[in-house]
Order: C-alpha cells, then sequence, then structure tokens
C-alpha cells in the first residue's frame, strides 16, 4: 500500500491549475448569488436562473459534440495546415449552427418569452446574441485544451467568468433593471471572444477551410449530443419546470439553495479531470490492483470531504441562505439543499466509478443511461411538481441520480469489482452525524457565526474520524508529505 500511496501522491499533486480552475468557476456562482437576489425581486431572479439555464442548453445543442471531436482529432497533429483545416472546418460548423439557433429564438422570442421569462421579449432578445457568443467561446476554450495550453485556457476561462461578474455588479450598483444587467455578460463573452480569437490567428493563422474531413468530425460528434443533452436535463431542466408549472418566483426559491448544495462537486472536480487521463496507462498493462487502488482512494479522498460537506451544508442551509440571498427565499428553499447535496454526493460517486465503464469503451451505455434518466426525471417533474411543489423537484433530482448511480454500479461490475471502503464511510458518517448535532444545537446566525461554527465543526468531524481510526497511519503520513511538499 506504502508503495501505491507514493505513486497515488505523483496523481494528487497534479490536480493543480485546473483543479483550481474549476473550484474558482464554481466559487463564482455563489459571488454572484448575494448580487442578484438583494437586488432585485424574486421573479426577477427567477428569471435570471433561466437566462443562465438557457445559456447552458444551448451551449450543448449548438456545440453538435464538435469541441470534444477537436480534442480528440487534433490534439497529436503536428502539422500546421492539417490544424488550421480541422480547425476551422469545426469552427465554420459550430458557427452556422449556433447563428441558426440564435435566429430560432429571435423567431420564437414571444412563446419563449410568455412560456419562460414572464413576457419580457427584449429578455429572449439579448439572449440570442449571449447564445451566440457564448457557444463560440465555448468552442474557443477547447482550443487550448487540445494544445495543452493549460494556462491560457484557464486564464480565459476565469477572465470570462469573473469580468463577467464586475460588469453583471457595476451595473447593479448603477440601478439598472435586469434584462440591461444580464448584457454584463455578454460584454465579457465578446471581450473573451476578441482576445481569444486573436491569441489563436496568432497562433496558427488563418485559412479558409476545404471540409475535407467533415463527415469524420461530425461522425464522431453528433452521437455525443444526447448524452451531453440528457445530462443536462437531469440537471437543470427543472428549473424549466417549476418556471412553467409554479411560475419563475418559485425558480428563485429554488434555485439558490439548488446552487448551495452542489457545491460539493467542487471536490470532485480534479478527480472527475485527471481520473481518465491517468487509468488507461495502468488498465492496458494490465494492473487491474493498480487501477482499483485508484479508484477506491479517489473515492475514499472524495468523500472524506464530502460526507461532511453534505451533511453541513444540510444544517446550515438556512443560516447560509439568510446571509447569501434574501429571508422570503431562505424560508422557502433551505429545504431543498438536504436533496441536492446527496444528488452531488450520489453523482460523485458515479462519476469516479464510472470510469470502469470508460476503460471497457462501453460509452453507449453511459449514453443510453442519461437519456432514461432525462425522460424519467421530466415525466416525474410534471407528474410531482404541481403537488408537492419545489421539493418534489429535488426529490425528483435525488431518485433520479439514485438510479442513474445503482444502474451504472451493476453494470460496471461486470468488468471490475469495485471495492467501497465500507467501514471508511461508516466511520465518516458517525464523525459527519456528531458534527451536525452540534451545529444543530448551536444554530449559528450571521456570517461571523456560521463561518466559526463551520470551522470547529470540521474539527470535530476530523477529530472523531481520527479517534475513530477512520484515516490510516500510513495515510496520514501521505497527507503529511502533500502538505510539506
Amino acid at each position: 500500500m506504502v508503495n501505491y500511496l507514493s505513486e497515488y501522491k505523483l496523481f494528487v499533486q497534479r490536480i493543480g491549475l485546473i483543479g483550481i480552475t474549476n473550484i474558482l468557476i464554481a466559487i463564482s456562482s455563489i459571488i454572484l448569488l448575494p448580487i442578484i437576489t438583494k437586488s432585485f425581486s424574486t421573479s426577477d431572479y427567477g428569471i435570471w436562473v433561466q437566462i443562465m439555464t438557457t445559456i447552458a442548453l444551448m451551449s450543448n445543442i449548438a456545440s453538435l459534440g464538435l469541441p470534444y471531436t477537436m480534442v480528440r482529432f487534433l490534439s497529436a497533429e503536428k502539422d500546421r495546415e492539417k490544424i488550421q483545416e480541422g480547425f476551422y472546418s469545426l469552427a465554420s460548423i459550430v458557427l452556422a449552427s449556433t447563428v441558426t439557433i440564435s435566429v430560432l429564438l429571435l423567431i420564437f422570442s414571444n412563446s419563449i418569452a410568455a412560456a419562460l421569462f414572464n413576457g419580457e421579449v427584449n429578455i429572449v432578445i439579448s439572449l440570442s446574441v449571449i447564445v451566440l457568443f457564448a457557444c463560440l467561446n465555448a468552442f474557443l476554450l477547447n482550443f487550448f485544451r487540445t494544445f495543452q495550453q493549460m494556462k491560457r485556457y484557464s486564464l480565459f476561462l476565469l477572465s470570462q467568468t469573473y469580468l463577467g461578474i464586475l460588469i453583471v455588479s457595476y451595473f447593479v450598483w448603477r440601478g439598472f433593471s435586469i434584462d440591461i444587467v444580464v448584457l454584463g455578460y455578454l460584454i465579457a463573452y465578446i471581450l473573451t471572444f476578441l482576445l481569444m480569437s486573436i491569441f489563436i490567428i496568432y497562433n496558427i493563422g488563418f485559412k479558409i477551410p476545404r471540409f475535407k474531413n467533415i463527415r469524420e468530425y461530425l461522425t464522431f460528434g453528433l452521437p455525443t449530443i444526447p448524452s451531453n443533452l440528457s445530462y443536462w436535463i437531469v440537471d437543470s431542466s427543472d428549473r424549466y419546470v417549476i418556471g412553467i408549472l409554479l411560475g419563475t418566483v418559485f425558480v428563485g426559491y429554488y434555485s439558490p439553495a439548488y446552487t448551495l448544495g452542489n457545491i460539493i462537486l467542487m471536490v470532485l472536480a480534479p478527480f472527475s479531470l485527471l481520473l481518465p487521463s491517468v487509468l488507461p496507462k495502468y488498465y492496458e498493462e494490465n494492473d487491474l490492483e493498480q487501477v482499483n487502488f485508484y479508484l477506491k482512494y479517489s473515492l475514499k479522498y472524495f468523500l472524506l470531504i464530502a460526507i461532511p460537506a453534505a451533511f453541513g451544508l444540510s444544517v446550515l442551509s438556512k443560516s447560509i441562505l439568510l446571509i447569501l440571498t434574501t429571508p422570503e427565499i431562505a424560508l422557502n428553499g433551505y429545504t431543498v439543499t438536504p436533496f441536492v447535496t446527496l444528488s452531488a454526493l450520489l453523482f460523485g460517486v458515479y462519476a469516479i466509478t464510472s470510469n470502469i465503464i470508460i476503460l471497457k469503451k462501453k460509452t453507449k451505455f453511459i449514453g443510453t443511461l442519461w437519456v432514461i434518466a432525462a425522460i424519467l426525471n421530466v415525466v416525474l417533474n410534471f407528474l410531482i411538481v404541481p403537488y408537492v411543489g419545489i421539493i418534489g423537484a429535488a426529490a425528483v433530482t435525488l431518485f433520479t441520480y439514485a438510479v442513474a448511480f445503482t444502474l451504472s454500479m451493476i453494470y460496471s461490475n461486470r468488468f471490475l469489482k469495485f471495492e467501497f471502503d465500507y467501514p471508511f464511510i461508516i466511520k465518516s458518517l458517525i464523525s459527519s452525524f456528531v458534527m451536525s448535532m452540534v451545529i444543530i444545537w448551536i444554530n449559528p446566525l450571521g456570517i461571523m457565526n456560521v463561518i466559526l461554527v463551520a470551522l470547529v465543526g470540521a474539527l470535530i468531524y476530523f477529530a472523531i474520524l481520527f479517534s475513530l481510526r477512520g484515516i490510516e497511519k500510513e495515510e496520514f503520513k501521505f497527507f503529511k508529505g502533500l502538505l510539506g511538499s
């Protein structure tokens, strides 16, 4: 085990830049939350959520799976002309697809506004332009990922995100309406688009493409759309259902609690990024023991933080939402958070263990799995939300993730029996439960009290976990080595 941990140490140290970038991107949504919720009505905030949800949806559709196609086909290419041909062919198709979707948004702006944006047609018009640049930027960012220019990738991604927050915050401070404030993101997208375009053209030059390999690109990229879209449906479509059935006010109640619960996925980001690039080496060498070791300890260290985070966020939900939002939103939405934290926990376990399926190249199963989950999610939301409200939507999300997790585990066990560290999980649950009881007893209110109690809770959790020997002696030395390196 000691030798395996020494190798695993190198893996953990590689988390680095991209892991930090993903965490900062996740934190950005929390930073923006009080800025919008405390400056606008709950209904206006609900509209804001629908805008962000729609941008994510359109990006999944308009890209046609071509950003990942670029990574797959051009990452090993050295010939400048082939890189130019491939990049500009893919970029032209993405541009055409995105313009088409933007035009459709304009054509159906009245209907879309009536269904999702309280009849605000101006918002849909702005949205059509924002979607154009959001989709193009998502594609351009993948250029830097394709050619391992990760510093530029991180820089542009963070710049786009936090520039948007700065401009939006300025517009809010100036007292503009929500349809003007949303243009802050458009300005950030345009500026980032121009900078990335300059860097790319300087890097590879410009060439009018001849679309020589476009059929091969589309054959590879298009089949990924159903699984990407299906995951979006499971993760985000409940905002649409709530907006259609209950109105944007209830979207405003629901979304902050959902965002809070999803913070757990920050812990997952580095593992989900690096495991797919590390495991194939050992798998191809038929070193299944090492593969299992990486999976087992990645899951253990994810759960080491994620389990207490789920407990802590659940019991502190009302207090945190009172700080970040308004009393109206906090009191109506805080009960959503426990469902979402457990959903995020299950998704994190799925994301790590599903690497077994990816190693076996059974990605078709993953696509089918998420299509089933998406259909189940939408049907149950329309059946349950009218009667149970936003709690029903949260419960449906949890149920859907539980089904996806269960089916993936059953399927992956056909190829590699995964070893769950059940003693550790039980000890972590016990430690988290005691921690939660202390937090509930204190019942902190106000930002300083919540921060202080969160720190005390963390100390209680780790003290109990260590006393129960939830972390072995070799692992303690491992973490000590990481901190000292």
